[in-house]
């Protein structure tokens, strides 16, 4: 099966990328494990609970939790978790979500977005793993742009999001998400445009075949 994993720091178009990739592919679209929401609100606490290894699981228990509790977020085309059926703690969490994202891999494809995919899928044959970053200045001015707010605030919201994102892969896997030993491909989304990102992704991906 088809898979594509996309590591995208904020701001950088993967929400609007990945799902894209994954209808030119006629594959499932599997979102973040840590929605931009919950990220922008917990950011700096899960970073203070993970520097000290009695509150880890606490710090981020509540990161997670809060995303499964939030009626508005998506968790894309692949449901991760059974409602009632939820782990009890954050390594639970971790090793389900690995389960599922090889399940799906395996029997459907995918193209997954976050959830340290290029880690959690390095073994699958054929998998492309796709990075999108690009300079500071340039993704605050686009999250400023989107959200309609002034660049200090989107520079909080970039700052808090890259936070709980590096917690997230420093935690569970002991590994940075911006080295580029992890991927195939690192795009700079704020440079070339979204299209052509996402034909880029595709041709990529069926280069492997």
């Amino acid at each position: 099966m088809r898979v594509v994993t996309i590591s995208a720091t904020y701001g950088t178009a993967g929400g609007e990328i990945g799902p894209a990739v994954a209808d030119r592919l006629g594959l499932p679209f599997v979102d973040r494990a840590i929605p931009s929401a919950v990220a922008r609100q917990l950011g700096c606490t899960l970073e203070e609970a993970l520097a000290h290894d009695d509150r880890a699981e606490r710090g981020l228990g509540r990161l997670i939790f809060g995303a499964m509790r939030l009626p508005t977020v998506a968790f894309g085309g692949v449901d991760m978790y059974v409602p009632g059926a939820m782990p009890h703690a954050p390594e639970e969490f971790m090793r389900h979500a690995e389960r599922m994202m090889r399940e799906t891999a395996r029997e459907r494809g995918g193209v997954f977005l976050g959830r340290a995919g290029a880690l959690v899928l390095a073994g699958e044959p054929g998998a492309l793993h796709v990075r999108l970053d690009a300079p500071l200045p340039r993704r605050v001015r686009r999250a400023a742009a989107l959200a309609g707010t002034d660049e200090d605030e989107a520079r909080r919201v970039v700052d808090d999001n890259d936070r709980a994102r590096a917690a997230y892969w420093r935690h569970f896997y002991r590994a940075d998400p911006a080295d580029p030993r992890h991927y195939h491909l690192v795009v700079d989304s704020t440079t070339i445009p979204v299209p052509a990102c996402v034909e880029l992704i595709v041709l990529a991906s069926t280069a492997l075949d």
